[in-house]
């Protein structure tokens, strides 16, 4: 039997940068969401919106994934509810900048809570009934940060590394099984990312110039409907990417530190 249902998506990290941008072309292709993160105030502005341009359901949940319990929560609520998850776009994550040792613990250990494990425990509990109808999709947000060493950003870059090598192992496991895994990879995106994590003022930002957060959104949003493993956006952020796989280790590391070192 056919199933008619519309297609419903749960996007972490939707109140601002690509998580809203990816909202807006979900609900676009007229397809109900389930938008995820801290602040309320602003998930209920984005719901607004959405409901009043495109007519789709739109479901709100102010919830800090960074809280080892939260992932588990959320699933169970959903479930309370009745409601089916078709695609999973694991969004939510941050960075912090500066040298590892002068780091606050608790900005370390977050980073790794929100960028992987949480990450990890949502596709554990949605990735299984996914398997179970043969159908879904789920992409994993990493970063072109994940392709090499980052130092003064050392964890942030260690959790994209760990979600690009999760992922693609994930869409091998799932092939030809009804479901896809998609990692998506933007570089430099013109968002608040950067101001949360203190890169406003690297030579990234200020001499290189970021990416336009909606063409960014979009090719992410193509790649994942077309069931693409791995996504990059931009040619130059493809590149650097493929470039950084042949080069040594140490030049690699160096330009990466003279990257994201701050400027005047």
């Amino acid at each position: 039997m056919k199933d008619n249902r519309i297609i419903t998506a749960l996007i972490t990290g939707a109140s601002g940068g690509i998580g809203y941008e990816l909202a807006k072309l979900f609900a676009k292709d007229h397809h109900n969401l389930v938008l995820v993160a801290r602040s309320g105030p602003k998930l209920n502005k984005v719901a607004d919106e959405l409901q009043s341009e495109f007519g789709v359901s739109v479901k709100t949940v102010a919830l800090d994934l960074s809280a080892a319990a939260a992932p588990q929560f959320l699933f169970d609520q959903l479930g309370r509810e009745g409601l089916v998850i078709d695609v999973l776009v694991n969004n939510a994550g941050y960075g912090k900048f500066g040298e590892f040792v002068q780091i606050p613990l608790e900005e370390s250990l977050g980073q790794i809570q929100l960028n992987v494990a949480a990450l990890t425990h949502l596709t554990k509990l949605f990735l299984g009934p996914m398997m179970e109808r043969g159908s879904g999709k789920i992409m994993n947000v990493a970063s072109t940060a994940g392709f090499q060493p980052g130092p003064l950003m050392a964890v942030y870059y260690a959790t994209k590394a760990y979600v690009i090598s999760f992922s693609e192992a994930l869409a091998n496991e799932v092939k030809g099984k009804g479901v896809t895994v998609t990692c998506f990879c933007p570089g430099a995106t013109d968002t608040s990312f950067q101001d949360r994590a203190g890169t406003e003022n690297s030579r990234l930002f200020k001499k290189l110039a970021p990416m336009d957060v909606k063409t960014v959104a979009r090719d992410g949003y193509l790649g994942l409907m077309k069931g693409r493993t791995l996504v990059i956006s931009g040619w130059k952020n493809w590149l650097v990417a493929e470039s950084v796989r042949v080069a040594p280790r140490k030049i690699v590391t160096a330009v990466s530190r003279w990257v994201a070192e701050k400027v005047e």
